[in-house]
């Protein structure tokens, strides 16, 4: 697996030194601060130029998601990739103050892309409901039932406890893998580690995330 991570502000995938991780460059030469989409074209290369075996994980952050859209909606650039790959969008919905935001970044996604989405429940703001509707009764799920490939519910847990821990690990840029394996964490911070990574696994595996890729047997 490799990863490309396309965020210009926080490269958080590639602050991640265990993992493959490409970071792409899309700032302007000639003003650092501006978006210049032809260096998305380098994104596309890397990606055609593998053999469909392979999985690759393209991370987009807030800064770049509506100039990325636009750019594979101007370019057609699913018609390219799917010739090799197999293609599927993950987005999150959150609770609280960021649940509308995130349903309108789902729903620009449902709009401009025929493609499988996967969309993650992140309750760690709160609850996921509206007019005390869930996710599943939102009409947005309700009329675009097809286009949904899998709903994962990241666990719920305590914040104090597991909530810590969690922080803990993201803000080191450390993988569970590599957490459960260090022995310089409290015992008890590894158990919690690996009783909400074994949830998240559960749940992928639940919902058929991790399959062969175009080309293999």
């Amino acid at each position: 697996m490799t990863g490309i991570d396309t965020d210009p502000v926080n490269a958080t995938l590639h602050g991640y030194k265990a993992l493959d991780v490409v970071k792409l460059e899309i700032r302007g030469e000639e003003n650092g601060n501006d978006i210049d989409p032809r260096k998305f074209d380098m994104m596309i290369e890397l990606l055609t130029n593998h053999n469909p075996e392979k999985h690759f994980i393209i991370d987009n952050g807030a800064a770049t998601f509506v100039p990325l859209c636009a750019y594979m909606i101007e370019n057609d650039v699913f018609s390219i990739l799917s010739q090799q790959h197999k293609i599927m969008l993950h987005t999150v919905v959150t609770g609280g103050q960021g649940l509308k935001d995130t349903l309108n970044g789902l729903n620009t996604l449902i709009k401009n892309f025929d493609v499988p989405l996967v969309v993650w429940l992140n309750r760690y703001f709160g609850e996921i409901s509206q007019n005390n509707k869930s996710f599943y009764e939102f009409n947005i799920y309700q009329e675009n039932k097809d286009k949904f490939a899998a709903v994962i519910r990241i666990p719920q847990k305590s914040a104090q406890t597991f909530g810590k821990d969690l922080e803990e690990l993201f803000s080191r840029r450390q993988t569970f893998a590599s957490a459960l394996a260090d022995d310089s964490l409290p015992i008890m911070t590894r158990q919690r580690l690996k009783i909400f990574w074994n949830e998240v696994c559960e749940e992928m595996d639940k919902a058929g995330l991790v399959s062969q890729p175009m080309g293999e047997e």
